[in-house]
């Protein structure tokens, strides 16, 4: 696999991110590079978290199976992105692209120029990519580390998406997550400090935060999948397991209280066993 050569464009300046996010997704749309994913949004509401469940009709699981190209192997989206999908050059080391197949709008990746395993630690030069588009866009960032945390792509990449509310919350579970009340899960979360005007610093604090919680699940020297979710001021460390329950797959955007089902089906079992249940059930070492 060939290392993409270092950005000839002038690096993404905070202030102009979200227009270039905005701009690159009215192109995209024109050109069909961009294909959003078409959802029904409901609510499961559970020890006062709006749950947002987003579910897929059976005529776009029909469609996507047409469109879908055949390819003789593994195809990795991130080693030479499309163009009409790149918001722009974050550093010398990541770039920010629209996620081609998103079901909430304006929704980033921050991925690595050079092929990075998508379970490798995160590092300096990845919080400082991110703090830097997180200064651009006060929303929800987070990351799926491996498989069973519900990564689809092996190319390291940090997601970032507007705020997913209500009221303005970045995230439907924010409110108890600042609180440190998070229900029914293992987890460690932490508050962050101020947040500056320096992605530099920003993005140090971000790596501390990480390690630290790493360590108070005895992550640090025994890596296994992950979720991890952050914004400005709190970030959360999810141990995965295991990926999914009764057919229901979750990865980071469950923990802040957003839930994706493809059928009707799995929509009642969801309401059957509950959101909490299911965040419980994923985060728990299943016997045998």
């Amino acid at each position: 696999m060939n290392t993409p050569t270092a950005p000839q464009r002038p690096l993404l300046r905070p202030e102009n991110l979200w227009s270039q996010t905005v701009r690159t997704t009215r192109h995209g749309l024109s050109t069909g590079a961009l294909q959003p994913i078409a959802t029904e949004c409901r609510v499961i509401e559970q020890h006062g978290v709006p749950f947002q469940v987003r579910v897929l009709g059976r005529a776009h699981l029909k469609e996507r199976r047409r469109s879908e190209p055949s390819r003789p192997g593994p195809f990795n989206p991130f080693e030479n992105p499309d163009p009409d999908l790149v918001v722009g050059d974050v550093s010398p080391t990541h770039v920010c692209l629209l996620n081609k197949f998103n079901v909430v709008e304006h929704h980033l990746l921050i991925v690595t120029r050079a092929f990075e395993e998508q379970e490798s630690a995160l590092t300096a030069a990845d919080f400082e990519a991110l703090a830097l588009c997180m200064e651009g866009l006060d929303g929800l960032a987070f990351y799926n580390s491996g498989e069973l945390a519900g990564a689809s792509q092996r190319h390291k990449h940090l997601q970032l998406t507007p705020p997913l509310g209500p009221e303005g919350l970045r995230a439907p579970m924010e409110k108890l997550l600042m609180t440190g009340q998070a229900p029914g899960f293992t987890h460690a979360v932490t508050r962050l400090g101020p947040w500056t005007s320096s992605h530099v610093e920003n993005g140090a604090r971000l790596l501390e935060a990480y390690q630290s919680l790493r360590a108070t699940l005895g992550m640090e020297h025994a890596p296994r999948p992950y979720n991890l979710l952050a914004t400005r001021d709190w970030m959360l460390l999810v141990p995965r397991p295991q990926a999914e329950v009764r057919g229901i797959n979750v990865n980071a955007l469950g923990f802040a209280g957003s839930l994706f089902v493809k059928t009707e089906e799995q929509f009642q079992a969801l309401q059957e066993l509950g959101p909490v249940e299911l965040l419980n059930q994923v985060t728990s070492i299943r016997m045998r």
